[in-house]
Order: structure tokens, then C-alpha cells, then sequence
């Protein structure tokens, strides 16, 4: 997975994003230091980090090493890429573009298949990188200023343009800093220089992040595959088939799940009014279910309880549960 972001000079970048990751490095605690510091004859028991993390068996102990969460389902980096001139419905169904966890695990969305209508499920991919290769890449947030930090970065002139959100949980904080048209709106006479240096840094991590065997090496990060979701949130809503040309006609499909859509979930309000409903499958109606959503498109109709309904499909990620409010 690759980013189309333009190259950038940063000779004057690199003096900043080194200050940057000084400072968060300076700005652990005392007590921070001392822990990391005792556990450096420790072998291979985990150390106590700040905000409750633990530093993994095997990671080389260093004043320098950017404590992190790391349980399985604990997040600790995530890049999504939302908002702008889109559909509703593919506001529900968006994910994130990388999603990176305590035990190394990074989930990215892979390639769709150029067909038309798609398939009706997502192409999630799941790589590991080790610990060596998420303080790199903690090491490289550090740099574009996204540890200890909330910002948010405009850009004027341009109208419905999506919005970069990077979120960081390390250093015993979580940050969130975000920049409204990344790789779009990047005229520097625009806006203020210090603002055009922040958003080139971001552009460049969030460049290195599409490819991260290629950045950190084989020797850190595993190649991907697919992603085996374990629950998926899905809104329904009634819906009338709309007729459309013979080689992209809708397709049909039988809900296989004993509660029928009408009963499903819980009523969704996108509005004044629930307009339509959101649950989350998970356990053996997943294992039911999924060969279903496995054969459809995104053209399918499913028919339950003698009405016809269309359905928003979103793997929900470890960290993820339930739905949203409306």
C-alpha cells in the first residue's frame, strides 16, 4: 500500500523534526527514565511503562524507547482519511487507512479488484512489525511533532476536500492531530511557513507508512495477508431496487440470520428520524453469515421477512466495538 504524496525538500524539516522528537523524548518523567533504566538487566520481564503499557519481552531497553501500550487489541498508531464530497453511506463504511497495535500488528485496507460492481466487503490486510520497528516508527511521529500534541492544520481555497487525522498513543499520552487537504492544498505561499513545515512533515510519515516493509526492512515487518475480522457492524435499511443497466444489474440475496432486519440492531438516527438500523455480528452468526457477505457486491439487495433491504458493511477492528452514536 503506497500513498500518493509529492516528494518534498525538508532540509530545514529535518532540524525541526529532530527538535520535536528531542523534546517528547525530554518530556518523560523522571520516574518514566528510572523504570526503563532499572529493567535494562532484567532479561526478558517486561517493564513498567507510563500510562500503563509495558515494554515487551525481548525489546532492548533504552532511555530513548518511546513506551507504548501493548496488549493485542491496544492501539497505538492509526491514520484514517475521512470527510469531503462523499456519500453518507460511505461515511458509515470508511477505515482507516493503517492501524497499528500494542503486539505489532499493522491493519491496512489492500487493493480492491477493478471490477464494477465491487465486491461488497472491504479488502483488509494484516502485517506484524517488531518492536525494533515501532520505535522507529514512534521514533518518526515523534519527528512530525504527533507525540503530546493536538493540532489541527487548515488550508484555505479549496472546498470539500478530505481531512488526515493521525492518532498516537505513546509516551503515556494520546494525541490526535489532524490537517484538512494533505497532499492536496500544499502551496506554501498559503498559509503561514510554520504551518506549510508541519504539514510536509506529516505528508512524509504518513508516506513512509504506506510502505512499511519498504521503510523498515524485511528483517522488521512481515509481509501482509488477508485479514480475518472477528465482528462486523452493519446498518440496514429498507430500500427499493433501482433498475440500472443489464451487465450492473442488482443483485439479490437471502439474510441467513434467524433475527430479521426489521428487528436487527438498534434504530440508527442519521437524522430526525432513525432511518435506519445499526448491529454488530460477531461469534457463530459471523460464521453463518459470512459466506453471504463473502458472495455479494456492492449492488446486492437482501430480502428478510418478505422486504427488501440494503446493507453498509463495516469490519469493526480490535479496538472497535458496537456503533456509533447517529
Amino acid at each position: 500500500m503506497t500513498f500518493d504524496r509529492r516528494n518534498r525538500e525538508g532540509g530545514s524539516g529535518v532540524g525541526r523534526a529532530m527538535d520535536r522528537h528531542a523534546a517528547a523524548v525530554a518530556g518523560l518523567t523522571l520516574a518514566s527514565l528510572l523504570a526503563l533504566t532499572a529493567c535494562t538487566g532484567a532479561g526478558s520481564t517486561p517493564s513498567a511503562t507510563p500510562g500503563g503499557g509495558t515494554q515487551p519481552p525481548g525489546a532492548t531497553p533504552s532511555v530513548e524507547a518511546i513506551t507504548h501500550p501493548t496488549g493485542a487489541d491496544d492501539l497505538v498508531l492509526r491514520v484514517e482519511i475521512g470527510g469531503g464530497l462523499v456519500p453518507p453511506g460511505r461515511i458509515l463504511s470508511e477505515l482507516p487507512v493503517v492501524s497499528i497495535y500494542g503486539d505489532g500488528r499493522v491493519i491496512t485496507q489492500g487493493p480492491m479488484i477493478e471490477i464494477y460492481p465491487g465486491p461488497a466487503l472491504p479488502n483488509l490486510r494484516v502485517s506484524r512489525i517488531s518492536e525494533a520497528g515501532l520505535q522507529e516508527v514512534l521514533a518518526a511521529a515523534a519527528d512530525a511533532g504527533l507525540l503530546g500534541n493536538d493540532a489541527h492544520y487548515d488550508y484555505p481555497g479549496i472546498a470539500d476536500a478530505p481531512t488526515t487525522i493521525f492518532t498516537v498513543n505513546a509516551g503515556g499520552t494520546t494525541s490526535r492531530v489532524s490537517a484538512y487537504a494533505l497532499g492536496i492544498g500544499e502551496d506554501p505561499s498559503m498559509i503561514p511557513p510554520e504551518e506549510a513545515a508541519a504539514r510536509a512533515d506529516l505528508a512524509d510519515f504518513e508516506s513512509k507508512l504506506g510502505d512499511l516493509a519498504g521503510w523498515l526492512g524485511a528483517d522488521v515487518a512481515s509481509a501482509d495477508q488477508p485479514y480475518d475480522f472477528t465482528a462486523i457492524r452493519i446498518y440496514s435499511q429498507r430500500a427499493t431496487p433501482v433498475g440500472r443497466e443489464p451487465e450492473a444489474s442488482p443483485r439479490f440475496a437471502e439474510w441467513p440470520l434467524a433475527t430479521p432486519l426489521a428487528t436487527f440492531g438498534e434504530p440508527f438516527r442519521a437524522g430526525a428520524e432513525p432511518t435506519m438500523r445499526c448491529g454488530v455480528v460477531r461469534g457463530d452468526d459471523l460464521a453463518t453469515l459470512r459466506p453471504a457477505l463473502q458472495a455479494a457486491d456492492q449492488l446486492t439487495y437482501w430480502q428478510s421477512g418478505g422486504e427488501t433491504w440494503s446493507l453498509i458493511l463495516r469490519p469493526l477492528l480490535p479496538d472497535e466495538t458496537g456503533c456509533p452514536a447517529g
